[in-house]
């Protein structure tokens, strides 16, 4: 199934939102990332040789069916060029290069979900080179799964194969070369990605 559309929930913990000075949303506050950006299942991470400061953002997924149901979900990395998502917000435009550069949303494989409540409070936490960075809990979100669906399907052309990024706790920070990531959301799944970056291309003379 195809991924068309990454509907992400930006501030959806409070502490994140605060962590980079931000205001916390009174409605799910949603963004978009290309669903060309996603690279599933994958353990490599490749970072564009034009970026300076990715950060790692470790969220929930929540994939939508034929049926446009939730039956399955992953973890998944929002990353972020945070130098440039900055700027643009200084700017007042819009976020799209620092959000949906080339692999900018890592996805593990996905586990089946029978039912939504049974993830009200599950521990999702995010290594870097086995130091603990982000870990927090799925009941610390200010808007819940359900909440998030109904809020999604009812504003927006939601597609079947979309995916939902709910939403990342505190401790976000930067990615290098040759780091190692770690995700786990609690009794469900563990997944890890290495981090390359690109090298820059080079300039022939007289070009």
């Amino acid at each position: 199934m195809i991924i068309r559309n990454v509907w992400c929930v930006g501030r959806n913990y409070a502490d994140h939102a605060k962590e980079l000075g931000n205001t916390i949303p009174q409605t799910p506050m949603i963004f978009l990332k290309a669903g060309s950006s996603c690279s599933v299942n994958s353990t490599e991470i490749i970072l564009p040789w034009w970026t300076e400061e990715v950060h790692h953002e470790v969220e929930i997924a929540l994939k939508f069916s034929q049926y446009m149901t939730i039956v399955e979900g992953a973890l998944a990395l929002d990353l972020t060029e945070r130098k440039l998502q900055n700027e643009a917000k200084k700017a007042g435009a819009p976020w799209t290069l620092s959000k949906s550069f080339d692999g900018a949303c890592a996805v593990s494989s996905f586990f089946s979900i029978r039912k939504l409540e049974e993830f009200g409070d599950h521990r999702l936490r995010l290594w870097v080179n086995d130091e603990l960075r982000q870990d927090g809990r799925t009941s610390q979100m200010l808007f819940g799964f359900e909440k998030l669906i109904e809020y999604i399907k009812n504003h927006f052309p939601v597609c079947a194969g979309d995916l939902i990024l709910t939403g990342t706790p505190a401790g976000v920070g930067p990615l290098k070369d040759g780091n190692h990531v770690k995700v786990e959301l609690e009794n469900e799944l563990r997944h890890q990605w290495k981090v390359s970056k690109e090298k820059a291309p080079t300039v022939k003379d007289g070009a």
